[in-house]
């Protein structure tokens, strides 16, 4: 939307009356066509504004869509989200980020966020699927890290804690991380993060860190198979939520954690992971590419890799792969 049609939308949230065409027009200095125009644009932004002539105009109700505006009223970070892109549908907001990585000054777009209200090809670990409709939180921060490139898979970890801390906080559940990458609330999965990265040698082009959660997802749009496997926030707490608080509290919670990585506080960030942990003294089935088997998760070494000990006794030492908790 124009700045216009923002200007007008501030005017109408600061006043309980209505407010007439002609009031809006003469603060903002343009004409009541204009007015009227952004009017409608912010109808169709999902504003539910009143009008009449006797009285004007005036907000009935606000937004369900994740627009940046409606963050930003509620987001307290320093950088990550100051910048932001919005998309009703994509294919992919990592593959958005891809695109304008190559066009343009990475430094300069670290911490932007690119949001989408639903996602068409949303690809998840392993180039798996991920299905996200509307009703969730389909997103990707775009970094410039200044962080060794050893360290560079620390920042799906931050942003694992920083996703269950955030529902923990905003809804009080008791969200845990999956390894390597899944957020659950009870048996079933919420959430999940994806770390793409560009480098060549020890030189980090940059990141793009994908999480995609169900908030308002309606759920009875997956097959029963499906259903049996994930749930939503709105399902844990029984209603709608508002997505651009939490969203603005997601955001926060990163970059929390994003900065205690670049300041070398990595084992805070294993700490922490570890005591919101699902996995860990858990027995497992773990698939890799190359063979699969059980065995007891015992820990997650400095590199993030998981510790398995086998029923024979041995040490396993897995980095990527499929984990199920049995």
């Amino acid at each position: 939307m124009p700045d216009s049609a923002f200007k007008v939308l501030e005017i109408l949230e600061r006043s309980d009356a209505p407010l007439s065409g002609e009031t809006i027009s003469n603060e903002l200095g343009i004409t009541r066509s204009a007015v009227w125009k952004h009017i409608n644009e912010l109808r169709m932004m999902g504003y539910d504004i009143s009008s009449s002539q006797k009285e004007g105009y005036r907000l009935t109700r606000t937004s369900s869509k994740l627009l940046p505006y409606e963050v930003h009223k509620k987001l307290r970070t320093q950088f990550v989200g100051k910048k932001m892109r919005y998309l009703e549908n994509t294919p992919s907001t990592i593959w958005v980020g891809k695109q304008i990585c190559s066009e343009g000054d990475v430094e300069k777009m670290h911490g932007m966020v690119i949001i989408a209200e639903e996602q068409t090809g949303g690809i998840g670990r392993m180039g798996r699927a991920w299905i996200s409709p509307s009703g969730g939180i389909w997103i990707t921060v775009v970094l410039k890290p200044h962080i060794p490139i050893e360290r560079i898979f620390m920042i799906t970890m931050a942003g694992s804690v920083a996703l269950a801390r955030a529902i923990r906080k905003e809804f009080d559940l008791g969200a845990l991380i999956k390894w390597p990458n899944d957020i659950f609330i009870g048996n079933k999965k919420v959430a999940g993060l994806l770390l793409e990265l560009a480098a060549e040698s020890d030189n980090v082009h940059y990141c793009l860190l994908g999480m995609g959660i169900d908030v308002n997802v309606q759920l009875d749009q997956f097959s029963p198979a499906l259903q049996k496997e994930i749930t939503s926030i709105s399902a844990e707490v029984g209603h709608e939520v508002d997505r651009a608080a939490f969203l603005a509290r997601i955001l926060k919670e990163f970059e929390n954690h994003y900065l205690l990585i670049e300041s070398g506080e990595y084992d805070a960030i294993i700490r922490e992971w570890k005591s919101l942990s699902c996995t860990l003294e858990r027995r497992v089935d773990i698939r890799t590419l190359k063979n699969s088997f059980e065995g007891e998760a015992i820990d997650i070494d400095e590199f993030g890799a998981l510790i398995i000990r086998k029923d024979n006794g041995k040490l396993e030492r897995v980095i990527a792969g499929d984990c199920h908790n049995l």
